[in-house]
C-alpha cells in the first residue's frame, strides 16, 4: 500500500518494483492512496496500480488518514506500507519473506510485524548518510530485540487483523504516527526487525533539510506523542 501526494517524479519507479508477474506469482496486490494530488500521481498510479483510493473531499489529507484509507481497500492477510519514494533493494527476496511471513512459515511466523532496514541507494551515500543509516538501524533492531515496537514509516509491515485489532494508525497524528503503531502493536503483539527486507528511500528530506533538524523533528514529535498523545507538528512538510 503506497500512499501518495503529488508524487509524480518518484513514483513510477516505485510502483513499476512490484511488477504485475511480481504480484501475481506472490498473491499480492497493489494499492494506491492518493491524499489529493494535483499532478500527475493518479495516471502514473493508473499504469501500475490494481486499486486507486482517492481523497476527493478536496481537504488535504495527512499520511495517517492516507494510509488507513488504503489499508481499508486491502485484501490480505498482510499489509505492506511503503513510502512513494522507497522501494525494496531486492524485490524478489522482499515478497518471498513477506510471503512466508504471511503463511506464518520463516523466521518471522511467530511476529505480528515486521521493521525494515533503510538506506539510500549506493549512489546516492555519503560518509554521513552511511553514519546515520547504520546508527539508526541499529537503534531500530536493539528496539525491538528489547520487546519495544518500533520500526521507520518508510515501510511498515502488518499482519491486517493486528492492524485493525488496534485501530490502525492515530489519524490526530501529524506526524510520529509509524512510531506510535509499531509502539502501540509492541505493547501486545512481537515486531520483528527484519535485516534483509532492506528498502532505500530518497535522500531528498535529508538533503533539503540536513540530519540534524529532521533528527530534531523526530524526536520532538515522538516525545510528544509519547507524554501528549499528539504529534508537536500540526503538519508535516512535505518534500518534493
Amino acid at each position: 500500500m503506497v500512499p501518495t501526494l503529488n508524487e509524480e517524479k518518484l513514483l513510477d519507479a516505485t510502483l513499476a518494483s512490484f511488477s504485475v508477474d511480481v504480484r501475481q506469482r506472490y498473491a499480492a496486490e497493489l494499492i494506491v492512496s492518493d491524499g489529493g494530488s494535483q499532478d500527475a500521481t493518479i495516471s502514473i498510479a493508473a499504469r501500475h496500480a490494481d486499486h486507486i483510493v482517492e481523497e476527493r473531499s478536496g481537504k488535504r489529507q495527512n499520511i495517517a488518514q492516507g494510509r488507513n484509507r488504503g489499508a481499508e481497500a486491502a485484501r490480505g492477510d498482510v499489509i505492506v506500507f511503503i513510502n512513494a519514494d522507497t522501494v525494496p533493494h531486492d524485490v524478489e527476496r522482499f515478497m518471498a519473506v513477506i510471503h512466508a511471513f504471511a503463511q506464518r512459515t520463516g523466521p518471522y511466523a511467530r511476529a505480528s510485524a515486521l521493521a525494515t532496514p533503510v538506506n539510500f541507494a549506493p549512489a546516492d551515500r555519503r560518509p554521513a548518510d552511511r553514519l546515520f543509516h547504520g546508527f539508526y538501524n541499529a537503534y531500530v533492531r536493539l528496539l525491538n530485540a528489547l520487546r519495544i515496537g518500533a520500526g521507520r514509516g518508510e515501510c511498515q509491515i502488518v499482519r491486517t487483523a493486528v492492524f485493525r485489532s488496534v485501530n490502525g494508525y492515530r489519524e490526530n497524528l501529524a506526524a510520529g504516527e509509524d512510531f506510535d503503531l509499531f509502539a502501540r502493536i509492541g505493547l501486545r503483539a512481537r515486531v520483528r526487525f527484519a535485516p534483509e527486507l532492506l528498502v532505500l528511500e530518497s535522500p531528498r528530506r535529508f538533503r533539503k533539510f540536513g540530519y540534524f533538524r529532521v533528527l530534531f523533528w523526530w524526536t520532538i514529535n515522538a516525545l510528544s506523542v509519547m507524554v501528549r498523545g499528539r504529534s508537536s507538528s500540526d503538519e508535516w512538510e512535505p518534500v518534493r
